[in-house]
């Protein structure tokens, strides 16, 4: 364990170095949004949230390729000193962040520099859902071709009743998918991103959570003794709480579409390949409850034309109401470790006997 708090230790070293010469080459390159979106889905001003965030143009969206490009040029350098064993796991949670952070790059490009000449504030929707179901596809393929995984464990107690006390090996109910296990992993996939891409609103608030998410992940990783896993996750925290340090209020950077797509695949990859996902809406809880509030606000705008909140997603909601930023981020990072936690109880359910 102390070696991977050492991994931990470098990585976060390695990005703090990197930091502030990158954030400094993106003022620089101008990458950062000289005028903030103001319409929502529906084509429709939204003017609370042009007040709210006006103030803020200016700031650089490249942190997702400072997190992403430091973990995989450190991964890099860490594998080819120590000769490390670079297994189909590590490839495919590797691969998970190359392909949606690539998506959210192209995304974040269209933001900054296209949308003067296209009239469009990013790519169409459909085309990058369109987009991340194949790139979910693929690597859920993966998981099922390379792994072996085709079932949902749901974590229960062993039951005397039911004689599931025999059963020495009880993990939970395992339901076995077959091949639809590919587009259950996809809907995870996709549905993760996204409800990452959504909460990812306010300075520090997106990567505060997904580190306390990952916190979760990392303890039930290490009962199931998967190093690999662990491994990966410690190389990806370093860099994350070298970031944090420059994404909480006020923000010098920004994680863009880059970071939050790549962040919110791989949190529900690591689910997947760890078969913890039954815990994740749980674990992530915060991010499920943003998702939704943003889809009851479209469709109440698009069927009902009234709103339900003031400003969608939720954390806008409370910033409306009044709220300080860093209150609705610092409540909504502590809802987060509660959730977290009763995650983990919930996961470790299987070891309990009735």
């Amino acid at each position: 364990m102390i070696k991977i708090f050492g991994i931990l230790l470098l990585s976060f070293l390695f990005t703090g170095l990197l930091s502030i010469p990158f954030i400094n080459l993106l003022y620089k390159l101008k990458f950062q949004r000289q005028e903030e979106h103001s319409k929502d889905i529906l084509g429709k001003d939204t003017p609370i949230f042009a007040r709210l965030h006006g103030w803020k143009i200016g700031t650089p969206n490249g942190g997702g390729i400072l997190v992403i490009g430091s973990v995989l040029l450190f991964s890099f350098i860490f594998y080819k000193v120590t000769k490390f064993n670079f297994n189909s796991t590590s490839s495919i949670l590797y691969l998970t962040i190359i392909l949606f952070g690539a998506l959210g790059f192209y995304d974040d490009i269209q933001k900054i520099f296209g949308w003067k000449k296209t009239g469009f504030w990013g790519l169409k929707i459909r085309f990058k859902l369109l987009i991340q179901i194949v790139f979910a596809l693929i690597i859920s393929s993966l998981i099922y071709l390379k792994m072996g995984i085709s079932s949902l464990i749901i974590p229960l107690p062993q039951l005397n009743f039911l004689a599931y006390d025999s059963m020495v090996n009880w993990q939970g109910l395992v339901v076995n998918l077959g091949v639809f296990y590919i587009f259950f992993a996809t809907f995870v996939i996709v549905g993760a991103t996204n409800a990452f891409n959504i909460t990812d609103g306010l300075d520090g608030l997106a990567t505060g959570l997904l580190l306390v998410a990952l916190s979760a992940f990392w303890y039930l990783a290490g009962l199931q003794n998967h190093g690999d896993v662990i491994l990966f996750m410690a190389v990806l925290t370093g860099s994350l709480l070298a970031f944090m340090y420059f994404n909480i209020f006020p923000a010098r950077i920004w994680l863009g579409d880059t970071g939050a797509m790549a962040f919110g695949a791989l949190l529900a990859v690591i689910a997947l390949v760890t078969q913890s996902v039954a815990v994740l809406p749980i674990i992530g809880g915060v991010f499920v409850v943003e998702a939704m509030s943003t889809l009851i606000q479209w469709y109440s705008k698009a069927l009902r034309g009234k709103k339900i909140f003031l400003c969608a997603p939720l954390h806008h909601h409370f910033e409306a109401k009044g709220w300080d930023e860093t209150k609705v981020t610092m409540r909504f990072w502590l809802a987060g470790a509660v959730l977290a936690f009763i995650g983990i109880f919930i996961a470790l359910l299987p070891s309990l006997k009735f």
